[in-house]
């Protein structure tokens, strides 16, 4: 396989990565609307994928600018770091998928693609200024989410103490339909991103093998990260989309019933602080995990009723599964460089 085509296989392997994560994380962004039953799982995915999407016209490119040139030595990557990388994460997105566990596929594409650079080069790899916000935020976006949702949800229950619970639930089971959508949306605004930056940063590694290039492959000439070319904007997208709207059901019931019982009240609260929470990390550019952050924020809502409702036991299994993530993504991803390299 001459160099322009497998270069070419590794961004279909990077928009198939995205596919899956959307596949893999439709759960988190369903399972709340389905479990209080606002929204069946046929139209709620279709819901989620429409949000998914839609993203690509309100959101910038912060996040995928910081993965494409801020974590990994631009003088490092190359077609092989990056195709171990990805299949690295999907590997552990597939297994988790399978055990039913809502793990981050964005701290796996991380961790994999550390794996593979660390594989290829060493630590001095690493940009290591770059990786102080993702590894903080998977212990902040969780405990942001959970202290909104705590703080939504007391507040509101304050608010509405003398409100009689038919008409309450059934205004909540209509505003379910905005916060899902808002959840939604900062999925495919954090999530998409991280694969637009995996596949900008091949393409500027590999300016060279298009810059004199003619027909349809010239535009796959990217000569910086500054710039996230529309097609891949698009592309990125339009698979997490896809993936979302073929759904991961082996997890909605974990997220959706397992942790805590939801209402339409509770299923605002934490889709509204995982939204807000997911939001704002995309806005400064910080690649977040949005299954910690909506889990944190489902532990918030069960909490604010009593410690007692939440399911410890399997919360605790989850975080559990969110620490292993990025170290063993990265050992598969650099068994998969070394393989890769021989």
């Amino acid at each position: 396989m001459d160099p322009a085509t497998y270069v070419i296989v590794i961004v279909v392997v990077a928009l198939l990565f995205d596919f899956i994560n959307g596949f893999h994380d439709s759960a988190n962004s369903i399972a709340t609307v389905v479990s209080t039953r606002v929204l069946s799982p046929g139209v709620a995915v279709f819901w989620a994928a429409f949000f998914n999407f839609a993203a690509a016209f309100i959101v910038g490119t912060a996040v995928a600018k910081t993965v494409s040139k801020g974590l990994i030595d631009p003088a490092i990557v190359s077609a092989d770091v990056v195709l171990a990388g990805l299949l690295g994460a999907i590997i552990w997105d597939l297994v988790t998928w399978w055990l039913g566990l809502p793990t981050s596929s964005s701290h796996a594409l991380l961790g994999g693609y550390g794996g593979a650079a660390i594989a290829s080069a060493g630590f001095d790899a690493l940009i290591l200024s770059g990786w102080i916000k993702p590894v903080v935020f998977i212990v902040f976006s969780p405990l942001l989410g959970f202290i909104l949702a705590l703080s939504l949800t007391v507040g509101l229950s304050w608010l509405l103490r003398y409100a009689r619970p038919g008409p309450v639930d059934k205004a909540f089971r209509k505003l379910q339909l905005l916060s899902a959508g808002l959840y939604s949306l900062s999925h495919g605004a954090n999530d998409a991103q991280k694969t637009m930056g995996i596949i900008v940063g091949l393409l500027v590694a590999s300016q060279g093998l298009f810059a004199q290039s003619e027909g349809w492959t010239r535009f796959l000439y990217t000569p910086t990260a500054d710039r996230i070319p529309l097609w891949v904007e698009f592309a990125a997208y339009s698979a997490i989309a896809l993936g979302t709207a073929l759904g991961g059901w082996r997890i909605v019931k974990t997220m959706g019933s397992k942790i805590t019982r939801l209402r339409p009240f509770g299923g605002f609260c934490a889709e509204t602080a995982g939204g807000i929470s997911v939001m704002l990390a995309s806005a400064f550019g910080v690649p977040v995990s949005t299954t910690h952050t909506i889990t944190g924020a489902i532990v918030g809502v069960g909490s604010a009723r009593r410690a007692s409702s939440v399911r410890w036991n399997i919360a605790t299994r989850i975080v559990w599964a969110w620490v292993l993530t990025m170290p063993l993504a990265a050992v598969i991803a650099a068994f998969c460089y070394l393989i890769l390299a021989t």
